[in-house]
């Protein structure tokens, strides 16, 4: 027997944590019966439906870096009909973003069909680091790489402390190994820097690098083993 959720993220559909919304929401069925029970158990033979559309295992996992161009959003689907970073991902197979970067971010994004993998790269409790290049056109100063450093109030929240620090005369690196909505940018309006761009260059050991915008590749077997 495997909990609901865990079974749900290990076929592809999405993280655990989006599991038990589905869940929750009624959107999950074993053997046609509605479960909204987070604590339910699938069982060998059980058919189990997300959307009314069956799920299995069987679907080969897949480890995408994208480098995501500004514009586009991390969902599926939006009110607005703004264009999607699955609208970039021209592969025979079902895959989503793990995390997100607002539609004003660029960067490094990565998309997976794997919810194991998806949920350890996205817990707390696995502190994995993401980098990001700020762009700015005024002077940042000492005191403010400090407060960054320090960890900033930005608004319902007390971020821990950031690495910082300066690259070029307008060019700042912040890492942090933590995932609120929109933190950098908070961040940076907290700590008075007036941000520019936002790029987002690195998560854990896999890197940009010179990927083009707009472009994606596989994670290699190396940067897997070492993220999972």
């Amino acid at each position: 027997m495997e909990r609901l959720n865990k079974y749900i993220a290990s076929c592809g559909i999405c993280s655990r944590r989006k599991a038990d919304e589905l869940i929750e929401q009624g959107k999950v069925t074993i053997n046609d019966a509605v479960i909204t029970n987070l604590g339910e158990k699938v069982q060998e033979g059980d058919i189990v439906k997300v959307n009314n559309k069956e799920i299995s295992k069987e679907e080969k996992k897949v480890y995408i870096i994208l480098n995501k161009p500004k514009g586009y959003v991390t969902t599926n689907s939006d009110q607005f009909h703004r264009k999607s970073v699955i609208d970039l991902i021209h592969e025979d197979v079902r895959v989503y973003p793990i995390g997100r970067l607002d539609m004003y971010t660029e960067g490094l994004l990565l998309l997976t069909n794997d919810g194991e993998f998806s949920n350890k790269m996205m817990h707390p409790r696995n502190k994995i680091e993401k980098t990001y290049i700020v762009t700015t056109n005024t002077k940042v100063t000492e005191k403010q790489l400090e407060n960054l450093r320090n960890g900033v109030d930005i608004g319902d929240y007390i971020t821990r402390p950031a690495k910082a620090k300066m690259i070029s005369e307008n060019k700042l690196q912040i890492i942090i190994s933590e995932g609120k909505n929109r933190q950098v940018r908070r961040m940076c309006e907290a700590a008075g820097i007036n941000l520019l761009n936002l790029k987002r260059v690195q998560i854990g050991n896999i890197k940009l690098e010179n990927l083009q915008s707009g472009k994606y590749r596989y994670l290699t077997e190396e940067e897997k083993k070492h993220m999972g």
